[in-house]
């Protein structure tokens, strides 16, 4: 079980009303999976409002991560690609921001925009407060596993879209990541290589295809698309590994900066849980040595 360096601090992402609030009562529902209290696995659904889990690490080094679990859109796995994540980037020095993002189909208006609202908020909230989570706003990554991953995505295609009403100032601040990493991500809402229920829980089972078009990550690939790094397992029987395929094949023909990792076997949701003698349990590290590239993260 992870425990905090410092004391957690957890960051309303809107004061007063939130984005397409029809003033559903949702209730927050905690499942852990694993039932061992040394090693939880919570799956978290009913959330009522967007929330920033701040993880911070003992001698922060500027960079910060804004981590999005997954989860389909239906709960969030808090642990496995949330506070397991936040432990090896605090380790490194890395300021983590684990978001709690509200999911579509709770009861809120304009649902296909429900996620992005959080997380667009979420970057601007970080990068405008960058003093004092004692971060450089220069250095702010996003990162996303499975439909945390397409939410990842979208972010880093789509982080000038207005989707939501501006609050205050801090609407004003960009929302662009300056580097994302993708993890087994959701990538395309189309055939034939979508995950269906990532795609209905954010859009509705009968939502238009024009709909699930505008919502593929690799359609809106541009070339202010921030560096780009993803990884997937050829194993991957949920989520198929074309979706990183095809998002990569984007990146490469707009010449933007771009790195994709297929290992041979690891399945879907595996986060850090690999053994070593696992090719694929090195990707944290190739992740960071990809930023350090990039100027983002520090060696």
């Amino acid at each position: 079980m992870m425990s905090d360096v410092m004391p957690t601090r957890r960051t309303l992402l809107v004061g007063g009303a939130i984005p397409g609030d029809r003033h559903a009562a949702i209730v927050r529902k905690v499942a852990d999976q694993s039932h061992d209290p040394l090693r939880p696995d919570r799956w978290i659904s009913g959330i009522a409002e967007p929330v920033l889990v701040v993880r911070r690490p003992a001698r922060p080094n500027g960079a910060a991560v804004l981590i999005m679990p997954g989860g389909g859109y239906g709960f969030l796995s808090y642990d496995n690609e949330g506070t397991s994540q936040a432990q090896w980037l605090n380790d490194r020095g890395i300021t983590a921001f684990i978001l709690l993002y509200r999911l579509p189909n709770e009861g809120w208006t304009d649902r296909p925009h429900v996620p992005l609202q959080d997380a667009q908020r979420a970057l601007r909230l970080i990068r405008a407060k960058a003093t004092r989570f004692r971060v450089d706003p220069h250095r702010i990554a996003a990162l996303g596993f499975s439909a945390g991953g397409h939410l990842a995505g979208s972010l880093a295609t789509r982080f000038g879209e207005a989707v939501y009403a501006p609050v205050d100032r801090i609407d004003t601040v960009s929302a662009r990541p300056d580097l994302v990493g993708l993890v087994y991500p959701v990538v395309s809402l189309e055939a034939p290589f979508t995950h269906g229920g990532s795609r209905d829980m954010l859009l509705g089972a009968d939502a238009p295809a024009a709909l699930r078009h505008a919502g593929s990550v690799e359609t809106g690939v541009t070339a202010d698309t921030p560096p780009t790094f993803l990884v997937h397992a050829a194993d991957d029987d949920l989520v198929p590994v074309a979706n990183s395929i095809g998002l990569f094949t984007a990146l490469i023909a707009l010449k933007r900066p771009s790195e994709l990792h297929v290992f041979d076997a690891g399945g879907h949701g595996f986060g850090v849980r690999l053994p070593r003698s696992m090719p694929g349990s090195a990707w944290p590290d190739l992740f960071q040595a990809f930023g350090v590239s990039k100027g983002v993260f520090a060696i």
